[in-house]
């Protein structure tokens, strides 16, 4: 008797820059243990062995544009994806970000789960056509609820069960396996050892809000424990202007900034405290990884970091200065035996609502899954 054919799944993604390569890895990570697959295919990027390692697919394909070939409509991705998907028995792709699932839409007659990143996807007309045109056979997953419902809101129409939210989430055990310890960590990004610190990690750019940060630390300053210093990891356009911000506050020696530092989510347990002032972040995977380091946490009150952090840390009203300094000032009050506790919280919040497992869990039960795969 001849077997079965063997089902695959198509991965499209768009790169495997910044955060992307891990994302790819989650929704790979989905199919252990299943009859399923995993073919990722990426639209841009040349070739790597790394990518190839860390993809955890069992196929990985380099399509090789580069990022300003695929503006437009890509007749050369969309045949190689149909020469692709024609010799192998694939039951359905999930293409991350817009460009993806077009190219799939068009390029193939496969069903779309389309995995949305960031805010205002479908606020363009055109978008919406397409969507309409393709609605039997795309479903579509936000990052967040916030990013769900901004879908949701921009396709009326459609029913809630084709637009749900599966979280991005984090290999916890890799993740804290590769995080350095206190001393090592704060010794790597030359921080002081005996100094109460307060981390941020994000590009300096006016969508991170470091301004806020900066000027709520300010104003805790004072209150906070002796001696104690704002690390700000990243880089971006706005740097010049934040460092005239923090000598204006006369806080110049207390605020260190780091620049871009490859892998820092290794270095988060540098930290006594994160802090993320995202005007409207998609989800904030930056709160995952400093969970993970057993970092407390305190994130503004808007889009998807408010999910993550929404009774494990501290919540305080986007661009509110005074009330984050009021934060701060509680979190270096904590006590110890408070610190271990929330801890504890974290722990378990990750694992169960972050975690691959937990993905997992959520994915396999999505009603649009049953409709587009089944």
């Amino acid at each position: 008797m001849t077997p079965p054919p063997e089902q695959w799944v198509l991965q499209f993604c768009h790169g495997y820059d910044g955060p992307f390569l891990d994302c790819a890895r989650q929704y790979a990570a989905l199919f252990e243990g299943t009859p399923y697959k995993v073919c990722t295919v990426y639209l841009t990027g040349a070739p790597n062995d790394a990518v190839v390692r860390e993809s955890a697919s069992d196929d990985v394909r380099f399509l090789d544009y580069g990022s300003a070939e695929v503006r437009g409509l890509k007749l050369g991705a969309m045949r190689a994806l149909r020469r692709l998907v024609r010799d192998r028995n694939f039951r359905f792709c999930i293409a991350h970000r817009f460009k993806p699932t077009y190219v799939a839409l068009l390029a193939t007659k496969l069903p779309v789960i389309g995995v949305n990143h960031a805010f205002g996807v479908y606020q363009r007309r055109s978008r919406r056509l397409l969507a309409k045109l393709f609605r039997q056979r795309l479903a579509l997953l936000g990052v967040s609820d916030s990013v769900r419902d901004d879908i949701r809101a921009c396709l009326p129409d459609w029913p809630n069960e084709r637009i749900e939210t599966l979280y991005n989430r984090i290999d916890v055990e890799a993740v804290q396996a590769e995080q350095l310890d206190r001393t090592a960590a704060r010794e790597a990004l030359g921080l002081p050892q005996n100094a109460w610190i307060i981390g941020n990690v994000g590009r300096l750019h006016p969508d991170k809000d470091q301004a806020t940060l900066i000027r709520g630390f300010a104003l805790a300053a004072p209150q906070l424990p002796p001696g104690s210093v704002l690390a700000i990891m990243g880089s971006g356009r706005l740097e010049a202007e934040l460092k005239r911000l923090a000598s204006e506050l006369g806080v110049t020696d207390r605020v260190r900034f780091l620049g871009q530092v490859p892998q820092g989510r290794r270095y988060f347990k540098a930290f006594d405290l994160f802090a993320l002032t995202s005007d409207h972040e998609p989800f904030g995977m930056v709160l995952l990884e400093a969970m993970a380091a057993g970092v407390p946490l305190i994130c503004s009150d808007c889009g998807g970091g408010r999910e993550v952090v929404e009774g494990v840390g501290r919540l305080f009203p986007l661009g509110a200065a005074a009330a984050l300094g009021e934060c701060l000032e509680e979190a270096g009050r904590r006590s110890s035996g408070a610190a271990e506790q929330l801890k504890a919280l974290m722990r378990r919040r990750l694992h169960d609502c972050f975690s691959d497992a937990a993905a997992a869990r959520r994915f396999w039960q999505l009603p649009l899954l049953t409709r587009i795969a089944g």
